[in-house]
């Protein structure tokens, strides 16, 4: 793969800091004030002017900026470019849901994949005013300073999180069963709305490992660099490489991975 300058990355990592931040201003316009919330195809799949409104902000500034880079966005899908090598994988809004409860467990995602190898993340929460940023090669930060994954050695002294994909009503690939059972090997399991601020609270050590089924790319891209810049490990449920498009994902401090992969792969699938 051909590297990217060091003056590159970060002017790359700084425009997608900017992008976070002006879709940032717009989600905390829309806050307590959303009138317009509909289902997508799936019943509590929700999308709201907000979402829509962040979306097209960030694309405009983006095919201004990089008119040759492809976009994967989460309500408009994928432009492709004659410049493959670089993708922006964003969400405008993760946690549409929480968002329309007022609950403030919301972000942006954005990523930046070069190759097909995520090099800059960033995840924000405008409402809390958090933002976790990683680099590939230069760590994970919150709001400015370094942080990293927890120390916990065993399933006993963890806390995870992990979540619901949309379908959960019709499918029985559901994670309910994965839930309770890591529920009583665990101090406990949470679930917070969000996938993107589950990875960067694993990044962060305020959880210990996250798992999840039915995900999608735009969740998970940003938090993903994030998580491995702080030292833990991201892959596939059995431990094999991750797969962004795979709609599973297994995230941890590194210490609890193959235990937790162990618990995840013995389970009914």
């Amino acid at each position: 793969m051909n590297q990217i300058s060091t003056t590159e990355l970060h002017h790359l990592t700084e425009f997608a800091l900017n992008l976070a931040h002006q879709s940032g201003v717009i989600l905390k316009h829309f806050w307590g004030n959303v009138h317009d919330i509909q289902n997508k195809n799936v019943i509590g799949d929700l999308v709201t002017e907000a979402d829509k409104e962040s979306e097209r902000c960030m694309i405009g500034l983006l095919q201004q900026e990089f008119p040759d880079h492809g976009i994967l966005a989460e309500e408009s899908g994928k432009r492709q470019t004659s410049n493959a090598s670089f993708l922006w994988i964003i969400d405008p809004l993760d946690g549409t849901t929480n968002y329309a409860h007022r609950y403030p467990f919301i972000a942006v995602s954005i990523a930046l994949l070069y190759q097909g190898i995520p090099v800059v993340g960033v995840v924000y929460n405008p409402i809390l005013n958090e933002l976790f940023q990683a680099t590939s090669g230069q760590g994970a930060l919150l709001n400015g300073k370094k942080i990293s994954v927890s120390h916990v050695r065993t399933l006993e002294q963890s806390l995870l999180v992990s979540g619901f994909a949309y379908d959960r009503r019709e499918t029985e690939d559901n994670n309910y069963a994965e839930f309770c059972h890591l529920t009583n090997l665990t101090q406990g399991v949470r679930r917070g709305g969000s996938a993107a601020l589950d990875l960067a609270f694993v990044a962060d050590g305020r959880c210990d490992g996250y798992w999840e089924r039915g995900i999608q790319p735009w969740d998970i891209a940003a938090g993903v660099l994030i998580v491995q810049e702080a030292g833990g490990k991201v892959s596939a449920y059995d431990g094999s490489p991750l797969d962004l498009y795979s709609g599973r994902i297994l995230a941890t401090n590194g210490h609890l991975h193959k235990a937790l992969s162990h618990e995840l792969t013995s389970q009914k699938k």
